[in-house]
């Protein structure tokens, strides 16, 4: 596959990934019934799977790879720390407040996974 095709595929995973994340969050925060609908739970897995899929690809096209490479060692590493906010802001945290704060942290997190793909260095330092 064309670099620029699996460019353009796992950034729109990436895109779409969090827009759902996002939106799922609002919906858990307000106990909308939404939270619960089939396609809600199915949905966010497939792409999140071609995602991570087009990012094997990308690492594999580019040969750059996890724990050679420290700027895909730290994505690798926010992913999982974001997987875990994720799992800990819908499934494990009971209040109000501790859903708000791992749904937060979470997107945070995001932010530098996105911040570390765009300057491909682990430590994002303004100026």
């Amino acid at each position: 596959m064309d670099y620029q095709v699996l460019k353009l595929v796992h950034v729109s995973c990436a895109i779409a990934s969090y827009a759902m994340f996002f939106q799922r969050g609002i919906w858990m925060l307000r106990g909308s019934p939404m939270i619960r609908v089939r396609w809600v739970k199915i949905v966010p897995h497939i792409v999140d799977t071609v995602l991570l899929a087009s990012a094997v690809m990308l690492t594999l096209r580019i040969q750059q790879y996890p724990f050679v490479n420290a700027w895909l060692t730290a994505k690798v590493l926010g992913l999982l720390v974001y997987i875990g906010l994720g799992i800990a802001a819908f499934r494990f945290a009971h209040t109000h407040g501790a859903r708000l704060a791992a749904w937060l942290a979470a997107q945070a997190v995001f932010v530098y996974i996105v911040a570390v793909a765009l300057t491909h260095r682990p430590l994002v330092v303004a100026g």
